[in-house]
């Protein structure tokens, strides 16, 4: 098994466990239940899988040939041996581009079932108080039950095929976001490592992975948090009538608008709450993949040795 493969798997894994964990962060929900507080986490957990699956997977592959090159230069007389801040920087982005591309229409359809109100009583759901109350379409008459195929066929027919890249280009941007947080994870924990070898201690533990993911993702977070608001708003349902401030024609409408309407703390409505949640499922992530990666390289180690036994005792 490939290592590139390994942490592909692993990564899938760790996703899926801090998604469980921190999505009713994710839904604001009034008077629909607690059963409103897991609404469309199917799609949100085969999204979660596929780009953490994606993601890790790419850029271990884009890590690894970093990490050569690195050496090459190395010998050459050039650096340390090691990959750079700026290296780390582009095998992120490289990584999170590819991720984007594949797995957008599983997030567009993720944000319609997050954001849909069912019912003639109910109140408008909101996903991180990113979505103003009036910018969701709440409906006059009872609806049958909203499902995966009900959100992709309203996607469908309101933009084509091109409707399941809806915020693509913002999305693109927040590339910067896991970018910027895989920066600073691989160098606080290259730091980490150089420090303990130095003093001849054990490895990095569990709960250090787990706290050095929260801090790399808190700084990205503040970063890049109002292009998350613009994605988010051009994600959901668009008003369709009325009052036009939140039906937005693109991205740099939606930011105009925004700016407008709402002034600069616009793009930073919700924030709290998103840092709780993505910083919580962050720091799971990296620790329970970091884990997982462990545990299948151990065994993968195990299998190759007791096989060379077997052959030996032949």
């Amino acid at each position: 098994m490939s290592d590139a493969l390994i942490n592909g798997l692993a990564g899938a894994g760790g996703g899926i466990i801090a998604q469980l964990l921190t999505y009713p962060l994710q839904t604001v929900v009034k008077q629909e239940g607690w059963g409103r507080l897991y609404g469309g986490l199917a799609p949100s957990l085969i999204g979660t899988a596929a780009s953490q699956g994606v993601y890790y997977y790419f850029y271990q592959i884009f890590r690894n040939r970093a990490e050569v090159a690195a050496q090459n230069r190395w010998k050459r007389g050039i650096g340390d041996g090691s990959v750079g801040m700026f290296s780390s920087l582009v095998v992120a982005a490289l990584s999170g581009c590819v991720n984007v591309l594949l797995t957008n229409p599983i997030w567009v359809v993720v944000a319609r079932m997050q954001t849909y109100t069912k019912g003639k009583k109910a109140q408008p759901t909101r996903t991180l108080s990113i979505v103003p109350d009036d910018a969701i379409q709440t409906a006059s008459i009872e609806h049958p039950p909203y499902g995966t195929s009900h959100a992709v066929q309203e996607v469908y027919d309101e933009a084509g095929v091109w409707g399941f890249w809806k915020g693509v280009f913002p999305t693109l941007i927040m590339v910067s976001n896991p970018s910027i947080q895989f920066m600073l994870y691989e160098t606080l924990l290259k730091q980490l490592k150089r420090r303990r070898a130095s003093k001849g201690t054990g490895g990095v533990t569990a709960i250090e992975v787990f706290l050095l993911g929260a801090v790399a993702k808190l700084g990205a977070t503040v970063v890049t948090y109002p292009i998350l608001v613009v994605k988010s708003r051009l994600q959901v349902k668009q008003v369709t009538g009325g009052d036009t401030r939140h039906h937005y024609k693109g991205t740099l409408d939606a930011i105009a608008k925004m700016i407008r309407h709402e002034g600069l703390s616009g793009c930073y409505k919700g924030m709290s709450t998103k840092i709780v949640q993505s910083v919580l499922a962050a720091a799971v992530l990296f620790m329970v993949k970091e884990e997982l990666v462990n545990a299948v390289r151990l065994l993968v180690t195990r299998d190759v040795g007791l096989i060379k036994n077997v052959r030996r005792s032949r």
